[in-house]
């Protein structure tokens, strides 16, 4: 069977130059006479393997000296816990809910402190995000937290908070890699892999140096930033194949896409010819606000629940799969990630088209 489309919002896509390095190296990696699945993570094999990949991931995306970066079991959901262990010293936050996963995290962080939600797109069913320059920031909170791409209601910051002595914290999952970003403007980064990156299975994160060390004594040991960072990710077993894969990602992203300014501009570009093809015509419709329209999960509905059932089976049938919307939502969602091809995109258009025309 030919490789289909996959539109999946995670795991997603993998760009198949990647696959196909994995796959000639899945015996044996190098001279080691063994597969990185199956090598010691103290081996001096994987020892150049985890220190390359996380200097790979510092030159992509520019990240300064002054930021540590570390390697997370649990995804990014674990570390909807991990941030207020680690950061909420004053005792409470701030938290912005765009969505079904900034709703989880300021769940998660309300069992360790107050957590003030000071804006929520609730209200429009999260079809935008709430404006960053006019919400109540708590003078003393410790962090201020969003999540940067919303992937199951299809939208993204078009600005992100910056207010004077308060850390910026953003889950990334779903837009990391797509584009340059100015590190240097939050206090910590982080995003699951599986989305731009890797396989599921692990997480990453990108702290400020002047953060880290402030988790009190009780907490555990593996939820302590500090306590992994300290060990170079390596305080017990790492998620090896992820890290190995986030390499090869990278390795593809700087060598032949030609690094984040060039995956911006292939982005924007597919995701122009599936919002101009929505604007086009009136049969399938984007429910989100168009200034915070996602470049990487595009959602839409056609005019009822049974057509979009009927084009999910029928575009699954075609090569087209995993395009049914989150529960949350409903309609279908396109999630076009770096490794989405552009004729991927091309293709799946000329399909809603046929089926509009058929169904209309």
């Amino acid at each position: 069977m030919a490789r289909v489309y996959n539109f999946s919002a995670g795991p997603s896509m993998l760009p198949e130059a990647v696959l196909k390095k994995a796959q000639a190296e899945l015996l044996e990696y190098g001279a080691s006479g063994q597969s990185v699945m199956e090598m010691s993570h103290r081996s001096k094999w994987f020892d150049d393997i985890i220190k390359e990949t996380e200097a790979a991931l510092r030159r992509v995306m520019n990240i300064p000296d002054n930021y540590k970066v570390g390697f997370f079991q649990g995804g990014a959901t674990q570390q909807f816990a991990m941030v207020p262990l680690n950061f909420m010293t004053t005792g409470k936050a701030d938290y912005i809910v765009s969505g079904n996963f900034s709703n989880l995290a300021a769940k998660e962080a309300a069992k360790f402190g107050q957590v003030n939600i000071i804006g929520n797109s609730k209200d429009k069913n999260f079809t935008y995000i709430p404006d960053v320059k006019a919400l109540p920031y708590t003078p003393d909170a410790s962090y201020i937290h969003i999540c940067q791409t919303n992937t199951n209601f299809g939208t993204q910051c078009a600005e992100i908070p910056q207010v004077e002595g308060v850390p910026l914290v953003a889950d990334m999952s779903s837009m990391i890699l797509s584009k340059p970003v100015d590190v240097s403007k939050y206090g910590c980064i982080y995003f699951g892999v599986q989305k731009n990156v890797a396989p599921a299975g692990m997480a990453i994160a990108i702290i400020r140096e002047d953060l880290l060390g402030k988790a009190a004594a009780n907490v555990p040991t593996m939820m302590n930033y500090t306590a992994i960072l300290d060990k170079d990710s390596m305080y017990n077993t790492p998620p090896c194949w992820c890290i190995y894969m986030t390499g090869l990602v990278l390795n593809w992203l700087e060598n032949e896409v030609g690094g984040l300014a060039a995956m911006q501009q292939i982005n924007e570009a597919k995701a122009k010819v599936l919002y101009d093809y929505l604007d086009g015509q009136e049969f399938f419709t984007n429910p989100v606000e168009k200034p915070f329209r996602s470049t990487m999960n595009v959602t839409f509905t056609s005019p009822n629940a049974d057509l979009d059932k009927k084009f999910c089976a029928e575009a699954a049938a075609a090569g087209f799969v995993n395009l049914k919307g989150h529960r949350l939502v409903g309609g279908m969602r396109a999630s076009i990630y770096n490794a989405m091809p552009a004729e991927g995109v091309d293709q799946l258009v000329q399909f809603m088209e046929d089926f509009r025309k058929a169904n209309a």
